[in-house]
């Protein structure tokens, strides 16, 4: 029962996933652009190392539509993805710290090479739009003061989990390094 329950559960995140990220496609044409020559072609992340404790996550398995978008596949991941990115996971929490401080995890990228390249730009260069999804709900002028208020503290709390992930992975802190006498 825990393990359908943990299925189910798993179910409906990634969907959401794939609708937030559909979202932050979308919201960039350049984006939508570079998929969009790509449909039908399919996209495996897989995650080495997970740790056994952990629930193992359902596959991450997606293919690209004609409308140059995600669609997520399930857990029946295609036999043969025509890109797979594969992803460190043994420690789920530094790669979780090391994402929210905007690191980017090391991938090893095999497959399709054009399609490799449009993944790729899209890493580097899409971004979610926070403030323009504020000012949907709250207006423009309330949203930019709301965005112009937190971004110190979110650049501070980015530090903080570069500084933790750092920690974590024995690259920085301060207890790394004593001081001489």
């Amino acid at each position: 029962m825990f393990d359908t329950l943990q299925q189910f559960a798993a179910t409906a995140f990634l969907q959401r996933v794939t609708l937030w990220l559909n979202h932050v496609i979308a919201g960039e044409d350049a984006a939508v652009a570079r998929l969009r020559p790509h449909a039908g072609r399919s996209i495996l992340i897989h995650l080495t190392g997970w740790p056994s404790l952990l629930p193992q996550p359902p596959a991450l398995s997606f293919s690209i539509t004609r409308a140059g978008l995600l669609d997520w596949t399930g857990n029946e991941p295609s036999a043969e993805a025509d890109l797979t990115l594969t992803v460190d996971a043994s420690n789920p929490a530094r790669m979780l710290a090391e994402g929210l401080a905007g690191q980017r995890p090391t991938v090893d990228v095999s497959g399709d090479s054009a399609l490799a390249s449009d993944v790729s730009w899209l890493m580097e260069n899409v971004r979610w739009d926070v403030e323009d999804d504020l000012a949907r709900f709250i207006g423009e002028a309330p949203a930019h003061e709301l965005a112009r208020f937190c971004s110190p503290v979110a650049q501070s709390v980015r530090s903080a989990l570069a500084a933790i992930a750092g920690f974590v992975t024995g690259q920085g802190g301060a207890s790394q390094n004593p001081p001489a006498r």
